[in-house]
């Protein structure tokens, strides 16, 4: 069928890319979620984690593992620190990332799920990016409530993250997250089928 096609999936925090790559893995794409290898990276006795408790001791818990909401609270709002960390983390995740997309045969579809997908120009790699947009209200009330942080913490994080206008604008697709899951999950497929046809061109 072809050579693997690398699909970048992104959206601000709580927008709902991760319900889109649910429904996209259960169409028989290969999801490869960044944010799961960026925990990969920092786990307890990596280097990556080693490197941050250099950096930033006190973000280090007393069992030895990270204390992710301490480094969040350094780093959301301050850029310098934040680059530090992403130079930690995204190397190697995107070794990672490449060692897992190595393992995958072709003519399969790949969902590369990048947060930081256009701001780390990552985009540049794939054959199609999709962005996830939903309005900010609903995204706020979702984080709160998955993650038990309070409003100024979500905003925080989405203040570091790229303006959804500017990611609606370069992606090659975009997805609303406007409504209800069933809407959103038809809305996931159809691009989905238009990914697929693309790549049987």
């Amino acid at each position: 069928m072809g050579r693997i096609v690398r699909v970048g999936l992104t959206g601000g925090i709580g927008s709902g890319k991760s319900a889109v790559a649910d429904v996209w893995r259960k169409r028989g794409a290969t999801i490869i979620d960044a944010d799961v290898l960026a925990r990969e990276a920092v786990a307890p006795g990596s280097r990556g984690l080693r490197e941050v408790a250099l950096r930033w001791p006190a973000v280090i818990a007393a069992d030895g593992t990270l204390d992710r909401p301490a480094l969040a609270r350094i780093v959301f709002d301050n850029a310098a620190e934040r680059a530090v960390l992403n130079g930690i983390v995204h190397p190697r995740v995107r070794a990672l990332a490449q060692a897992r997309e190595a393992e995958v045969p072709d003519g399969t579809i790949v969902v590369q799920v990048v947060p930081l997908l256009f701001e780390s120009e990552y985009a540049r790699t794939c054959d199609a990016t999709v962005a996830v947009v939903a309005p900010d209200a609903s995204r706020i009330e979702r984080v709160m409530r998955r993650d038990s942080i309070d409003r100024e913490s979500v905003l925080q994080r989405m203040r570091a993250q790229i303006d959804p206008a500017e990611a609606r604008r370069r992606a090659t697709y975009v997805i609303e997250n406007d409504a209800d899951l069933a809407t959103l999950h038809d809305r996931a497929s159809a691009v989905y089928d238009a990914l697929a046809l693309d790549r049987s061109l």
